[in-house]
């Protein structure tokens, strides 16, 4: 019997009476991360890694009722052994894995296959079901390493330094701003948008290691801005504070900007193709890491990833879902 079906409420586990990242309200929600497409507000109950309590405690409130598990350990839950696993996507994403009578499903929410060096490392999980994403799941998507990106945003800043222009990153503030602000360690002082400095607090105050970083506030000149490294959420990327700035010159860091037509998204100066989604052979690599029997494909080119690996001998499906939209804060900058 199948461990988990999709449902209008989100993907169901029977037996254990629960859902994974359901988009309505339910009585317990496992969550396998903090990005507001897979965590919401209303459920009774949650289950999450432990560092992903801080993020849902952030964005929704803290006033909820919140189990944690570390990963690589089991909780029954009215029959069925539930464990974490790193998914690689961001600090504290993890893949759910689902256990009983013998039979194992592995949901993976969002992940990544490349080690960016702040998250914990995706882990490859054997099973019979497994759900994935295909967000970039198409054969054109096929990520840089993650130090020649690096590389190449510390070039740019160093161009924009030499023509007196201030250096601005758009990133979301859950991953993409704590790789940076990890990746370009060293290279400037860090200014953050609030809805990563908070972030970033509370990952330190869970034992996170990351460098420091300053909340913008009005008391920062200009000056001290244009000589070292902002980075906003997506909200802000056409805000008149950034334009105000002196010379800002504009980064999107994300996977879309692998498609150079991308790179002229909201007029930005640059793009850096650094995403924390798997590409498409780490989506090939790590489906079939999981030896798996059937494969459901949600969200992202789900017709053609799911018709690929049929044609590849993978027995797959796609289903729809609402994953896919990371939103971000709409707080303004003072």
């Amino acid at each position: 019997m199948a461990l988990i079906s999709f449902t209008n409420k989100g993907i169901y586990c029977r037996q254990g009476g629960f859902y994974i990242d359901p988009w309505q309200p339910v009585d317990l929600a496992v969550t396998t991360h903090g990005h507001s497409d897979h965590v919401r507000w209303g459920n009774k109950a949650y289950l999450c890694h432990e560092l992903t309590r801080s993020v849902i405690e952030q964005r929704l409130g803290e006033d909820l009722h919140i189990e944690t598990l570390p990963y690589n350990k089991a909780v029954g839950i009215n029959g069925v052994k539930v464990s974490f696993f790193p998914a690689g996507h961001v600090i504290g994403s993890a893949q759910v894995r689902l256990e009983y009578k013998g039979e194992v499903c592995v949901v993976s929410g969002d992940y990544k296959t490349e080690d960016d060096g702040v998250s914990t490392a995706f882990e490859p999980v054997k099973c019979h079901t497994f759900v994935s994403e295909s967000t970039f799941g198409l054969p054109i998507y096929k990520w840089q390493p993650q130090h020649v990106i690096m590389d190449n945003i510390r070039d740019w800043i160093s161009r924009n330094r030499d023509q007196q222009k201030t250096s601005v990153l758009i990133a979301y503030s859950l991953g993409k701003a704590q790789r940076l602000i990890s990746g370009l360690s060293g290279y400037g002082e860090f200014y953050t948008h609030a809805s990563i400095e908070n972030l970033n607090r509370r990952f330190r105050n869970a034992g996170v290691m990351l460098p420091e970083t300053t909340m913008i506030n009005p008391e920062i000149k200009k000056e001290a801005l244009q000589q070292g490294i902002v980075i906003v959420p997506p909200a802000l990327a056409d805000s008149r504070w950034i334009k105000n700035l002196i010379q800002p010159a504009t980064g999107i860091c994300s996977g879309w900007m692998q498609v150079r037509a991308g790179r002229r998204w909201r007029s930005a100066d640059a793009g850096f193709a650094l995403s924390d989604h798997a590409d498409w052979p780490g989506l090939l690599g790590a489906i079939r890491a999981t030896e798996a029997e059937q494969v459901y494909v949600t969200h992202g080119y789900t017709s053609v990833f799911s018709r690929y690996l049929n044609e590849s001998g993978i027995k797959a499906q796609e289903v729809k879902t609402r994953y896919g939209q990371e939103e971000e804060e709409q707080e303004v900058l003072p």
